[in-house]
């Protein structure tokens, strides 16, 4: 009897094409040396990523966040866009870490499929790299993983990591609000990346189609607009205004975010007439019957970053942010009823 040969196995033949890995590691090097920081130290390739703090800092004290995107990345990947949802990956990490009053300093991310498909995956870190130059810090590693079998054709996920700076005295930790104190908002692009498992679920149920005309773009456009980054904007004011708190308004809407930097003595009253709700929201909640309470929770409702500040310092706020910043509320005394009232 002859012997009966094994076949000659490799790991392209088990699904994972380690020449297309390299093929995308060519493609976003220049993506990733445009979001350098001269703190940098080496480049892409690496085993790992090397920041240095230099001098900028007395008494640094590191600040970290990650996160995903969620179920949006169904919706890029049903509207075939993959080129901004790596903004949103970028925002929700350096949103959180903002928060404190820190500086984003470095960014990692994390793109797993079960097949590599180069194209997608270079417009993903495309997205990546623009989030990162919006937020002034520098990508400076990551991982790509091929899991066939773990993922279908076409899927693929996404997390991130950002580091940022603060100096110790200048903490942002919320324990200087007081009921003098109001809540000013600075504008949404949109859900953010937020809440879409509630809106595939409305999509599923409004009649209209993705490509339908929605203000000056389309219903998919509007639902996909990447997460708006809040940097520029709060960095013009930290050292410069009395900031006592801030919030990134991310899952658990405008109910549950803002009173997680307030002592737990105080509550909040928000005045819902003091901003107008973009038309995207008023979509979501007429198409799928929403109610005020869940839509309060569940999305930003146009406020994707709030302030908190004395208010008789709200005008200088304003004035210094060079946008509009209502006042959406006050601070109040913590009452034996709901944490946030609504007005």
């Amino acid at each position: 009897m002859s012997e009966r040969k094994s076949p000659s196995l490799s790991y392209r033949d088990a699904g994972v094409d380690i020449d297309a890995g390299n093929a995308l590691v060519d493609r976003i090097k220049p993506l990733v040396a445009a979001t350098s920081r001269p703190e940098v130290l080496g480049g892409l390739g690496g085993f790992g990523g090397l920041f240095h703090l230099g001098e900028k800092y007395r008494d640094p004290v590191l600040v970290s966040g990650t996160d995903g995107v969620g179920t949006k990345l169904l919706l890029a990947r049903q509207l075939g866009r993959h080129d901004t949802i790596g903004i949103d990956l970028v925002a929700m990490c350096v949103n959180d870490i903002l928060v404190c009053g820190a500086e984003p300093l470095f960014f990692l991310d994390y793109f797993a499929c079960g097949k590599l498909d180069v194209d997608a995956a270079s417009d993903v870190v495309s997205g990546i790299a623009e989030g990162c130059k919006q937020a002034g810090c520098a990508l400076i590693g990551g991982e790509t993983a091929e899991m066939p079998g773990m993922y279908g054709e076409g899927e693929y996920d996404l997390a991130g990591f950002a580091v940022g700076a603060v100096e110790r005295e200048r903490i942002i930790d919320g324990s200087a609000i007081d009921t003098d104190c109001v809540v000013l908002g600075l504008a949404s692009s949109g859900p953010h990346s937020n809440g879409y498992s509630l809106i595939r679920k409305v999509i599923e149920l409004g009649a209209e189609p993705l490509d339908t005309p929605f203000a000056d773009v389309t219903l998919g456009d509007a639902l996909l607009a990447p997460t708006r980054i809040y940097v520029d904007a709060v960095r013009k004011l930290l050292g410069n205004r009395d900031i006592r708190g801030m919030a990134h308004i991310t899952g658990g809407g405008l109910t549950e975010n803002i009173v997680r930097v307030l002592p737990d003595e105080f509550g909040l009253e928000i005045d819902t007439r003091a901003w107008r709700v973009p038309g995207v929201f008023e979509w979501l909640q007429k198409t799928g019957g929403i109610s005020d309470a869940e839509m309060r929770r569940t999305f930003n409702m146009g406020i994707g970053f709030a302030l908190i500040v004395p208010a008789n310092d709200a005008e200088g706020v304003t004035e210094l942010l060079g946008e509009p910043a209502p006042v959406i509320g006050h601070v109040v005394a913590r009452g034996d009823g709901d944490r946030v009232r609504y007005l």
